[in-house]
């Protein structure tokens, strides 16, 4: 029985983003599709829910897995766990490591610094394996993490969308992870028993948005239908009740 109501779990996550893939137009015929993978719980659901996906649906899209890693931040990936998975699901498997001068820019945060030139190097990686789609493991609480964090320090009403072109339409973002939870993920990860990397960027708990992790978690303690609330909002604006720009 638990077996079952498990495996029933994982075929209602891969909907869910088949359904997001779906309302958004993430994906379609022939794309090549290039998912950023971490080490973490996020990018790995994103990879097998993806790769599942084509069993279901009459067309065809490749996919492969790329890693940057940044030298003496961020944790060492398995990189023989990740080849054999990738080999399982049919997908290739790209690793590159660079080196980041944190003390050219003092002015800047650590976290700041580090995810621009990751994304910098991952953005080239794109481009040289000819991919249209870029795939990211934000899920729902990352966009209103973002969401907030915009609010509270720019003073704007943005945050992380479905799809985001990118340098005049080479290539576009994509996020099919995006109407599912963290905890949804993360109970995703947990039933597989894919392997996490346990250790932690020594900067992660100090940032803005670790702050708005703990907002967002008061709301919905306050209302346990806040956050699929707040996320709704974001595509459900009266502009006649807000001011005038």
């Amino acid at each position: 029985m638990a077996a079952t109501k498990e495996s029933n779990y994982l075929l209602r996550i891969q909907k869910t983003v088949g359904l997001a893939v779906n309302r958004y137009g993430l994906i379609g015929a022939g794309d090549r599709i290039a998912v950023g993978i971490s080490g973490g719980k996020d990018s790995i659901v994103l990879l097998e829910a993806l790769a599942l996906r084509r069993k279901w649906i009459p067309i065809h899209y490749e996919i492969c897995a790329v890693h940057i890693n940044v030298k003496n931040i961020t944790p060492e990936l398995d990189r023989d766990y990740y080849a054999g998975f990738c080999n399982d699901l049919d997908i290739s498997f790209h690793y590159r490591s660079i080196e980041v001068d944190l003390t050219r820019d003092p002015g800047k945060t650590v976290c700041f610094v580090c995810a621009w030139h990751r994304r910098r190097e991952l953005f080239n990686i794109v481009k040289e394996l000819g991919c249209n789609r870029l795939a990211l493991g934000h899920h729902m609480d990352d966009a209103l993490e973002t969401l907030f964090l915009n609010m509270t320090f720019n003073g704007s009403l943005s945050s992380m969308p479905p799809m985001l072109s990118m340098f005049d339409g080479e290539f576009d973002i994509i996020r099919p992870l995006i109407l599912l939870s963290e905890k949804q993920v993360e109970r995703y990860a947990r039933i597989r028993k894919f392997q996490i990397g346990t250790s932690r960027c020594p900067h992660g708990d100090k940032t803005r948005r670790a702050d708005m992790k703990r907002v967002i978690g008061e709301l919905a303690h306050m209302n346990r239908k806040a956050k699929k609330n707040i996320f709704a909002a974001m595509s459900n604006i009266h502009r006649e009740y807000l001011p005038p720009e």
